[in-house]
């Protein structure tokens, strides 16, 4: 029989971390590589099967057991290492921490590493390290929805979930929104396609042919498009496109999302609503437009169609806007599993 050593035996609490530590993606592998070694030792493994599954000495075995048993999880950690004392003191790291937290003047928006290094006489790896150590990343910005100054939000959010989770009987909900200013992009030179070792590759330098807006409509519950193509939106083209959602659904009473774009509130939109018993608007909340589903498709619509497009005038651009709705509807119309848990 194998050696097993000393009996090490996991609390709950120890156990969770070790999995945790033994799972995570981010932590260096030495980390990961000794909180394997913990948790099969608490499953009875011998010091040669622990070798043989991770790949490792025996050495290396006794050494992180002997630290684990001593100082539990801590001891999985490195020591301190001797050497060189640093030329920097701590004052100077929070010189950098002050700095990179500060806004930074002559026109920049945001500080990075190298310029921090730059200023304070230092390498940029320094700079890195301290700012690593202190979990800071100035390159980076994470962008989140501002509450909503709306004082209906949460009268207007439930109405509009109301309709995705629970919408009335025989009736139709579209969400509808406008894509504007989408333009017709034309390069310069010939596109390079796709080889063997090579991506594509487009110039940075283009023509442009104008621009299109798109008026779309999704029925929420089917995830139909009806989408049309105008030279701007206005009024009188939104207004146009609610007759042609009128028309395409007989003798169903529709309801219909949309956001607080001034169009969508336009006096004549008002009348022509009111003239109507079939037909009900409901506005997201204030800064809320996220709220409506026709914004995934556009997100949807945005990789697919638009970005790194190259078209050699706007009538190619709208034939190829409305041969993917086309195709869409045909191969991938499903509705969005729309979940809310407030």
């Amino acid at each position: 029989m194998g050696r097993i050593g000393q009996r090490i035996s996991l609390n709950d609490s120890d156990r969770q971390e070790l999995l945790i530590m033994s799972r995570s993606s981010k932590l260096e592998h030495r980390y990961v590589q000794r909180a394997k070694i913990i948790l099969l030792s608490d499953e009875s493994k011998t010091y040669e099967e622990i070798q043989q599954q991770l790949q490792i000495t025996s050495i290396v075995v006794a050494k992180w057991r002997r630290r684990y048993l001593k100082d539990g999880i801590k001891g999985l950690r490195d020591k301190p290492r001797s050497g060189k004392p640093s030329k920097y003191t701590e004052y100077d790291k929070k010189r950098i921490i002050h700095l990179a937290c500060s806004k930074p003047e002559d026109g920049y928006t945001k500080w990075t590493q190298r310029r921090i290094a730059t200023k304070y006489g230092m390498s940029q790896g320094k700079v890195q390290t301290i700012l690593v150590e202190s979990k800071l990343q100035p390159h980076k910005t994470h962008y989140w929805c501002g509450k909503s100054t709306d004082p209906e939000f949460e009268t207007k959010m439930i109405d509009v979930v109301g309709l995705y989770l629970n919408p009335p009987d025989k009736a139709i909900v579209l969400s509808v929104d406008e894509k504007t200013q989408i333009q017709a992009l034309d390069r310069t030179q010939p596109e390079l396609p796709m080889r063997a070792d090579k991506v594509r590759r487009l110039t940075n330098t283009y023509k442009r042919y104008g621009t299109v807006s798109l008026l779309a409509a999704l029925s929420v519950h089917k995830g139909e498009i009806t989408a049309r193509t105008v030279e701007r939106n206005n009024n009188e083209t939104f207004l146009q496109f609610l007759k042609h959602l009128y028309r395409k659904y007989p003798r169903k009473q529709l309801h219909i999302i949309v956001d607080n774009l001034s169009v969508h509130k336009h006096e004549k939109v008002k009348i022509w609503i009111k003239s109507k018993k079939r037909i009900t608007m409901h506005y997201t909340p204030t800064y809320s437009s996220w709220l409506n589903q026709i914004e995934i498709w556009f997100g949807i619509f945005t990789r697919d169609v638009l970005k790194d497009g190259v078209w050699h005038s706007k009538k190619q651009l709208v034939d190829q806007i409305m041969e993917y709705i086309e195709t869409y509807n045909k191969s991938r119309v499903k509705p969005f599993n729309w979940t809310y848990a407030g």
